[in-house]
């Protein structure tokens, strides 16, 4: 992926509210099914890292994308953002 289209991406995640929570547990199987299914729905999506959670947000984003197959795209602070195209229906264009 480049950078003018990692930073599209950033720029059409500013305005996306978080859908994937991390809490206290970590990363479960759960979470990865749950980010899995997101991603196929919406190719990206925004998730955050409870204050509780033993892992960071770098290192939330890392685990996920090695899981679900998706590309890094962003972190800060408490969230980041993780894309992946769609299988079936395609949404996002990238040049």
């Amino acid at each position: 992926m480049t950078s003018r289209q990692r930073a599209k991406l950033r720029g059409m995640a500013a305005t996306l509210e978080p859908i994937i929570y991390i809490g206290k547990d970590g990363i479960v199987p759960g979470t990865i099914r749950q980010v899995s299914d997101d991603l196929e729905a919406h190719e990206l999506i925004k998730g955050c890292v409870q204050p509780n959670c033993p892992l960071s947000a770098k290192e939330a984003l890392q685990s996920l994308c090695e899981e679900c197959g998706a590309e890094p795209i962003q972190f800060i602070g408490r969230r980041f953002v993780l894309y992946r195209p769609s299988e079936k229906e395609p949404k996002i264009v990238l040049e």
